[in-house]
């Protein structure tokens, strides 16, 4: 029987303070492709679906020590394209980080305003199995070796696997916003909000730490995660900061939907679906 996750992300939108510098980011650098649209905010996405909007008027960048988008993460299909990825990063010059989690191949970076990026292929075959202690969280390859997760990637080897062709084309059809990260200001009731609210599936929760990793019942282990990074009890972006406007849910079917605000009184109607806040003030639309 095949596992699969309940819900998927629709598009992600942003605040950001200069919609060209922003566009010629996501579109120039890392491949996603203008939507045509009346209205002052710009679609981006693969051929296939929006994955970003961009919303300009921000005054000011993405602030480090408040609630919101830790990092927003682009899903690759397969190795080419992400060696494709790196290669593309590399000839504009883009600082970034590739590493190495075992479960997943990233490649993080920042886009002009601050806010976090991520660049995943999903490699969970090489996992065996992940456990924390309390003095750090580990990662058991197949082949049984420890691992921390946190490895870089060697990237001559990715680069010698270019496939031939244009390395500015296009992302594919089959990139997907495949997980969100966030900034909350409690752990416990980020948990109660997003397991007991929205039915995410704890995958790996290191509260010391300050993190947690959550699943939507499917096979891919981490659709959700947040972290207190910014601290204890941080609060919510002044307006006017770049950053998270709010991100799309969308569930498997309108039973799911309905049963989830039915638990949910502070989610509000509206044509597109039902908007509402985690406790630490991040904004989300439900919908189908």
């Amino acid at each position: 029987m095949t596992c699969h996750d309940f819900m998927t992300f629709g598009p992600v939108h942003l605040d950001v303070v200069n919609v060209r510098r922003s566009l010629r980011f996501w579109c120039d650098v890392i491949g996603l492709c203008p939507w045509p649209t009346n209205a002052g905010a710009c679609e981006l996405g693969t051929q296939r679906e929006v994955l970003l909007v961009l919303h300009p008027g921000a005054k000011r960048p993405s602030s480090g020590s408040h609630t919101g988008l830790y990092r927003v993460a682009l899903h690759l299909p397969d190795r080419s394209e992400f060696a494709r990825m790196l290669a593309r990063l590399m000839a504009h010059q883009w600082p970034m980080a590739p590493t190495d989690h075992v479960a997943s191949l990233a490649i993080y970076l920042r886009d002009p305003d601050g806010i976090g990026v991520e660049l995943t292929l999903n490699t969970t075959e090489r996992v065996r199995s992940q456990r924390v202690t309390c003095a750090a969280v580990e990662t058991i390859d197949a082949d049984g070796c420890i691992r921390s997760g946190r490895d870089p990637i060697d990237v001559s080897t990715f680069l010698a696997e270019v496939p031939i062709g244009d390395i500015e084309c296009p992302l594919p059809c089959a990139t997907t916003l495949g997980h969100v990260h966030l900034h909350v200001s409690d752990i416990v009731q980020a948990l109660r909000f997003y397991r007991g609210g929205l039915g995410f599936v704890p995958a790996l929760c290191a509260p010391h730490f300050g993190f947690a990793d959550l699943s939507a019942g499917g096979r891919w282990p981490r659709r959700l995660s947040f972290n207190t990074w910014h601290g204890y009890g941080a609060t919510p972006p002044p307006a006017g900061t770049a950053g998270l406007r709010y991100f799309t849910i969308r569930f498997d079917t309108p039973e799911r939907l309905a049963l989830v605000v039915h638990g949910l009184p502070q989610a509000d109607q509206g044509p597109e679906g039902y908007r509402l806040c985690d406790p630490s003030g991040n904004a989300m639309l439900l919908t189908v």
